[in-house]
C-alpha cells in the first residue's frame, strides 16, 4: 500500500500538527513537492503532499481561501505549511479554508526541513514498490507451479482468487463457465454471461472491468469485476473473470495479469500438438466415412481415446459465395470439441476446400451436446449453413456423409441457417438441384410451348401441366380446364410438335413435369 497521510503524521521524528481535514488523513501521497508559488497547479499531477513556507500566499482570507481552492481542485491530497519564516504561526483564515473543503491541512515546526518529510515519503514508496515486486515474483512462482500440477486450470484459478481476496472464474471458449473458486461465488460468475458473451464476439486480447455492482447479483455486495479474454490468434479460446471488494491494485494486476498469460499458454497449448491432433481427427473421420471402421478403431484407441459410440450424425458445414467462412468454421470446430470435452462426448472433426468453398465435417453423437453447440453456432453467424444426416450406425458413416452433403447444399440454395436430411428425404427434388441449372433446363425446354401461348389460340403449357397432374387421364384433365376431351388431344398433339417429342415416353413426362414445377419454386 502506498503510504498515506496517516502514516506521514503518524512518525514523530517529523513533529506535525494536523490543524484540518483530520476526517481525511488515509489518502494515499504520491508524491512531496515543494513550492512557494500563489498558483503551484500547472505543476501538479495530483496525489502530492504539498509543503510551503507560505512566502507568496496571500495575506486576505479571500486569497488564502482561493489558494486552497486551487490546490482542492488540483487533486492535493494534504497542505504542509513551514512556520518560522514567513509566518510564526498558521494564519487561521488557512485552517478555516482548508477544514471547509476537507484538505488535511499540517503544521510543520521550524526544526523539521522538509528535505526530512520528503525521505519518509520517498522510502515508503520504495518500500511499496519493492513489496509490489516481491509479491508479484511470489505470486507468479505460486500460480506457474499451479499451471505445472494435475490440475493446472482449476489450481490458477484457486490460486488466484486467494490471491486478489475475491473470487474467480474460467469460461470456455463458447463462453460456458467451467472452473469458479471459492465455490460460493458460482452464482455471481453465472451472471456474468452476457458480458463473457460480449467479449467473445470481439477478437482477443480484450478485456471489460465493471466498477460496482456486478451486473445481476442481488446482493447487497458490490463487486469489482474485470473479465478478460484469453487467447493469442485474435479467437478467444477461454475467459477469466475476477471480482473483489476493492479496486484492483497495481500488484494485484500484475498478480492477475501472470494467471492470464499462464491459462492462455495453457489453453493454446504448442501449435504442433494441435495441429497433429486435427491431422489425427480428421485422417481417423475419412477412414470411418471410407468404411474401414475397425482398423479406425484400432488406431483411435491407442492414440485418440476411442471413436464415439452409439447412434451418430454428420454434420457439413459451409458458407454460400463471397462469404469468408474460415473464422466461422474455426469457431465452430472449437465449440464443438470443447462441448464434447465438457462432458467426455467423443467425436471426429476434418476440415477440407472443397469445390464450392471450406467446408467443415463433424461426426458426433445424434442430439448429443456437440450436434448441439454445432447448430449453435451457425445461428450466430451469418452465410454459415450445416447439412445434417439422419441418425446411423458408425459403420453406416460414408452414407451419413452423404446425406449431409446433400443437405448442406438444400440450405445454401435457400439462405437457410440448418437443413436436416429428413427434410430432403420429404420434400421436392428441385431443392437438390442447382437453381441456374434448373430455370436454364426449363426455359429451354418450354420455350416453344411459351412463344405458341403468346402468339395463337390454345394455352399449351396450362393444358400441359393439367393432363401431367392428371397422369394422361384426358376427361379429367379436360374437366379441370374447362375444355372438351378432343380440344385437350389436340393441343397435346400440337405440344408433341412443338416440341418434337412424344409425350408416351415416361422421361419426356418426367421432364416436361419437372421443368413446370421449376417455375412454381
Amino acid at each position: 500500500m502506498p503510504p498515506t497521510l496517516a502514516s506521514v503524521v503518524r512518525n514523530t521524528s517529523l513533529h506535525l500538527t494536523v490543524l484540518a481535514g483530520a476526517d481525511h488523513l488515509e489518502r494515499p501521497v504520491r508524491w512531496v513537492h515543494t513550492s512557494e508559488l500563489d498558483d503551484p497547479t500547472p505543476f501538479l499531477e495530483g496525489g502530492e503532499l504539498l509543503l510551503t513556507t507560505g512566502i507568496k500566499l496571500g495575506r486576505t482570507a479571500a486569497q488564502l481561501q482561493a489558494y486552497v481552492h486551487r490546490l482542492a481542485d488540483a487533486g492535493v491530497v494534504g497542505l504542509g505549511l513551514g512556520v518560522g519564516l514567513s509566518h510564526t504561526e498558521v494564519p487561521q483564515p488557512l485552517v478555516d479554508a482548508a477544514a471547509q473543503r476537507g484538505l488535511p491541512l499540517l503544521r510543520v515546526p521550524e526544526p523539521t526541513p522538509f528535505i526530512a518529510i520528503s525521505k519518509v515519503v520517498s522510502a515508503a514508496l520504495a518500500a511499496e514498490q519493492y513489496e509490489a515486486v516481491t509479491t508479484s515474483f511470489e505470486a507468479q512462482e505460486e500460480l506457474t507451479r499451479a499451471a505445472l500440477g494435475k490440475d493446472g486450470t482449476t489450481a490458477v484459478v484457486r490460486r488466484l482468487a486467494a490471491r486478489l481476496g475475491g473470487w474467480a472464474a474460467l469460461y470456455d471458449g463458447s463462453g460456458a463457465l467451467s472452473v469458479v473458486a471459492p465455490d460460493w461465488a458460482a452464482r455471481r460468475a453465472g451472471r456474468l454471461a452476457a458480458e463473457v458473451d460480449r467479449l467473445r464476439r470481439r477478437p482477443a486480447p480484450s478485456s471489460a472491468a465493471l466498477q460496482g455492482r456486478a451486473p445481476g447479483i442481488d446482493t447487497a455486495d458490490e463487486d469489482y469485476v474485470v473479465v478478460q479474454s484469453l487467447g493469442a490468434d485474435r479467437r478467444a479460446r477461454g475467459f477469466l473473470a475476477v471480482g473483489t471488494e476493492d479496486r484492483i491494485t497495481p500488484t494485484e494486476r500484475y498478480v492477475l495479469n501472470a494467471a492470464v498469460a499462464l491459462l492462455t499458454l495453457t489453453l493454446e497449448r504448442s501449435r504442433e500438438l494441435r495441429q497433429a491432433e486435427e491431422r489425427m481427427g480428421a485422417a481417423l473421420l475419412r477412414m470411418v466415412l471410407a468404411g474401414e471402421v475397425a482398423t479406425a478403431r484400432l488406431v483411435a484407441a491407442g492414440l485418440f481415446g476411442g471413436l464415439p459410440e452409439g447412434t451418430v450424425r454428420v454434420l457439413v458445414a459451409g458458407a454460400g459465395q463471397g462469404v469468408d467462412a474460415a473464422e466461422p468454421l474455426g469457431e465452430l470446430g472449437d465449440r464443438a470439441e470443447q462441448a464434447g470435452a465438457r462432458v467426455g462426448e467423443k467425436l471426429l472433426v476434418a476440415r477440407e476446400d472443397g469445390a464450392h468453398g471450406p467446408r467443415l465435417m463433424v461426426l458426433a453423437l445424434d442430439n448429443g451436446a456437440v450436434h448441439r453447440a454445432c447448430l449453435g453456432v451457425v445461428e450466430e453467424h451469418e452465410g454459415l449453413s450445416l447439412g445434417v444426416s439422419a441418425p446411423a450406425a458408425l459403420e453406416d458413416a460414408g452414407t451419413a456423409h452423404a446425406q449431409a452433403e446433400r443437405a448442406l447444399a438444400v440450405a445454401l440454395r435457400g439462405g437457410r441457417r440448418s437443413v436436416d436430411h429428413e427434410e430432403v428425404g420429404a420434400g421436392s427434388l428441385l431443392p437438390l438441384l442447382g437453381e441456374d441449372a434448373v430455370t436454364a433446363f426449363a426455359e429451354g425446354l418450354l420455350r416453344p410451348l411459351r412463344e405458341h401461348d403468346r402468339t395463337a389460340r390454345g394455352d399449351l403449357v396450362a393444358s400441359l401441366r393439367a393432363w401431367l397432374s392428371r397422369h394422361g387421364q384426358w376427361d379429367a384433365a379436360a374437366a379441370d380446364l374447362g375444355v372438351h376431351r378432343h380440344t385437350l388431344r389436340y393441343r397435346m398433339r400440337r405440344v408433341e410438335e412443338l416440341l418434337g417429342r412424344s409425350l408416351d415416353d415416361t422421361d419426356v413426362r418426367m421432364e416436361l413435369w419437372l421443368a413446370l414445377r421449376s417455375g412454381e419454386e
